[in-house]
């Protein structure tokens, strides 16, 4: 209900701004309504762009991943390799995606496969950061329990480490899950490709953005904002059958 009553307000708050606007500038900010019609006379084209970009967000949130859990696992193991790799993983994420965008259109070519590993680049940092931090950050009594009872070190990482780093990995998770719909549009913008219809909404973007069609413009940033919480939505609910029943979290209804 509060999400609802805080949505009518936006709305309206939107509305005010457009009207508030002078008649030749209101064209820069069109009202929801105006941004709903162009939503479905471009609706085809839309839906077309919306499955090409997820499947792009799909496929590198899934190699962020795979890649991010066994980053961590490897960083977790020794303060030397943290302190080895750490600063080339920092350097990876802080530059620009606009720079590697040109080196992944060379290497994998415009298209799908570009657009996936710019999304992975956008996702990994911040589940391995967060995975990473709750491998090594274990209840200290715990750990010397399992090495007071001769447990190996793999029994350690799996049984111990792993289950008590869920959390956070779930974090990290969450964090990438809403990045990865940004990421696939950056992707689309600047590496996506229109060959065989797969351009994603990071093109239609551009399209819409030099034929000046802003309330198709505003209709892309609403699909986009949809598909964030799509993906957060569905890690969230994983998150829920994986600690709902045993994580203090969600006992105290924090989340």
């Amino acid at each position: 209900m509060v999400a609802l009553l805080a949505g009518a307000l936006l709305v309206a708050l939107w509305t005010a701004a457009h009207y508030g606007l002078s008649d030749d500038r209101r064209y820069l900010l069109p009202t929801p309504l105006a941004v709903l019609e162009a939503l479905g006379a471009n609706a085809p084209v839309l839906a077309r762009a919306t499955c090409n970009t997820l499947e792009g967000a799909l496929l590198g949130f899934g190699l962020a991943l795979a890649f991010g859990g066994l980053a961590a696992l490897v960083l977790s193991l020794s303060p030397l390799v943290r302190a080895g790799l750490s600063p080339y993983l920092m350097l990876l994420q802080l530059t620009p995606v606009p720079v590697l965008a040109p080196l992944f259109v060379l290497w994998a070519g415009p298209g799908l496969r570009s657009v996936a590993l710019i999304t992975f680049l956008v996702c990994f940092f911040p589940l391995v950061v967060n995975t990473t931090q709750g491998l090594v950050s274990t209840d200290r009594q715990l750990v010397e329990l399992f090495r007071m009872c001769r447990a190996s070190r793999w029994q350690e990482i799996w049984r111990l480490r792993v289950p008590a780093a869920l959390p956070y990995f779930f974090t990290g998770l969450r964090i990438a899950a809403i990045l990865a719909p940004i990421g696939a549009v950056i992707g689309d913008y600047s590496a996506g490709s229109s060959a065989g219809d797969g351009g994603g909404l990071g093109f239609q973007a551009l399209i819409y953005s030099s034929q000046a069609k802003y309330p198709a413009l505003f209709a892309v940033v609403a699909i986009t904002g949809a598909l964030g919480f799509l993906f957060s939505g569905g890690v969230l609910l994983l998150s829920r059958l994986a600690l709902g029943h045993w994580h203090e979290s969600y006992a105290r209804r924090d989340v």
